[in-house]
């Protein structure tokens, strides 16, 4: 791919490189508008949380299984003309969604959105990479794009609140719609209409392993989604969406080690960077899962209020801005790639064990600040270093599998990191509550006492015996509610924060593990 052929003469390269980074941010815009206050937008779509999750699952796992034909289209199309309407309709997609209000449509505009984020970004990636010539470079740019993708949750959700304070939600989902405009005008206005790559004829897409892999896809989010909402095994949609999600998942295996020109070349496996990667960033997402927990105790424990939350986000973000330039600090001197991993674990492990102790009925932000900041900084650290070393071993003929075995890490981790960290919840949960309750309902006197305190308090107020020794009682399981989830949080964060002191171990006596990675000799990146 030519970047010399497809810019007009008179942009210079730093405005290339601005121009693509925009193109690529409206990633950002997709996987964050909803995501960035989950309370409201499922509140506005009348649908549960989990609802939601599946949303999410639905976008990225369409993306998952589109980069698997992206190069068709991308190849037919002069990538001019390809890129103004991919952008156009993304556009379309978000400011329709302002108007939706059904949940099962709502899908359906995220499978198209989960294919439109995917269309654009083999091509557009490819002409940055272009740009790069030397290893610094590359190290640069990834961190830059990464790390904006990384700190897209915390930057929508001010943006967010801060609607909500002002304005109606549809005018968010405006402004997301009309930044598209913004792309499509930059490529109007710098791209020539030449063609960069051969044609390829649409008929050979493989839309058989598409389909398969997309209801794999789906159908295993579903799954992990709903399992415990839907007592797992115990309900029959949940078996049948498993059995669905294996057999259509075995049979695009099985097509594609019988094709002579797979669209998956499983060949890629048999890289040992690559399945480590694969692995390390499915862990790293899970361990990632927790910090929903922190932020669940700051609205339903603190009683934290949304523009609050959000804006302690931003000292998270902060975090990742260093940790993402202490990484790129050590990736250009050459350092080891083992010891840049057991360092950024090690940090996320740090804060799981700091945080067991500040699960409290009530916290200053100061106690949380240096612990949240090490979680920030662990995740910037481990980020561009895992997508670098997960693909650069990999011949540059295989770039799009390597890329979907990448991507495929971040779904399957962040999708069974919330399957993991609900499940968990609600067996701890539900266990303390009990052991507690024990003490409320029995003859114990310190609890006999607190009832009786908390009914003349309510009498006092002006309610009836009755009713006054009602509202003592929903007080008090109130508050062994609230003491039951800070017990599961901190037994979830201590059981976390084990398993990642074992993985830094196991880093650690890895043989496979390269000591650096050839970046510009590959000329990848995908992910």
């Amino acid at each position: 791919m030519e970047d010399k052929s497809i810019f007009k003469s008179w942009v210079p390269k730093w405005a290339i490189i601005i121009i693509l980074f925009v193109c690529l941010l409206h990633s950002m815009i997709l996987l964050g508008v909803y995501t960035s206050n989950v309370t409201y937008a499922a509140s506005f779509l009348d649908i549960e949380p989990e609802d939601l999750q599946y949303a999410m699952c639905v976008t990225y796992g369409t993306l998952l299984a589109t980069i698997l034909i992206e190069g068709r289209f991308s190849s037919f199309f002069p990538a001019k003309n390809y890129l103004m309407a991919v952008y156009s309709l993304i556009g379309i997609t978000i400011v329709t969604s302002a108007y939706i209000t059904n949940f099962s449509v709502f899908l359906l505009m995220r499978v198209a959105e989960g294919i439109l984020m995917a269309l654009p970004v083999i091509t557009i990636r490819q002409l940055l990479i272009e740009q790069f010539n030397t290893k610094n470079a590359i190290i640069i740019g990834f961190s830059f794009y990464y790390g904006s993708l990384l700190l897209s949750t915390p930057f929508i959700m001010n943006i967010a609140v801060w609607f909500l304070d002002h304005y109606d939600w549809k005018y968010m989902l405006y402004v997301s719609g009309g930044l598209q405009v913004l792309n499509v005008f930059l490529i109007l206005v710098t791209f020539r209409g030449h063609r960069i790559t051969k044609k390829i004829p649409l008929y050979q897409i493989d839309w058989m392993s598409y389909f398969l892999v997309l209801i794999s896809i789906l159908c295993g989010a579903y799954f992990f989604v709903y399992a415990e909402k839907k007592y797992w095994f115990q309900s029959s949609e949940m078996v049948l969406m498993l059995m669905i999600s294996l057999i259509t998942g075995g049979l695009f295996i099985f097509k594609e080690r019988l094709v002579k020109r797979p669209s998956f070349d499983f060949e890629v496996i048999k890289y040992a960077n690559l399945r480590i990667g694969f692995l390390l960033f499915f862990l790293f997402y899970i361990s990632r899962a927790t910090l929903s927990l922190c932020h669940s105790a700051m609205f339903s424990i603190w009683n934290w209020d949304p523009s609050r939350v959000a804006g302690v986000q931003y000292i998270n973000g902060l975090g990742n801005v260093i940790g993402l330039i202490l990484a790129a600090f050590f990736l250009m001197k050459s350092v080891s790639t083992k010891i840049i991993f057991m360092i950024g674990f090690t940090l996320i492990a740090i804060f799981h064990f700091w945080f067991t102790f500040l699960f409290v009925p009530d916290i200053a932000l100061s106690d949380i600040i240096v612990p949240y900041i090490l979680q920030g900084i662990g995740v910037g650290f481990l980020f561009v270093p895992l997508i670098l070393f997960t693909t650069s071993s990999v011949p540059a003929n295989m770039a799009v599998s390597s890329g979907i075995v990448g991507v495929s890490g971040r779904f399957w981790g962040s999708t069974i990191g919330f399957c993991i960290m609900q499940n968990a919840m609600v067996f701890l949960n539900k266990k303390h509550f009990l052991k507690l309750s024990q003490f409320v309902t029995g003859e114990n006197p310190e609890a006999q006492n607190t009832i009786a305190s908390t009914t003349q308090s309510f009498i006092a107020k002006g309610y009836s015996a009755d009713n006054a020794n009602v509202l003592a009682m929903k007080k008090l399981f109130g508050t062994i509610s609230k003491q039951s989830t800070l017990l599961a949080d901190m037994e979830i964060y201590t059981i976390v924060g084990y398993g990642l002191v074992v993985l830094i171990i196991l880093i650690a006596c890895n043989q496979h593990l390269r000591q650096t990675m050839t970046l510009v000799k590959s000329k990848i990146w995908i992910g």
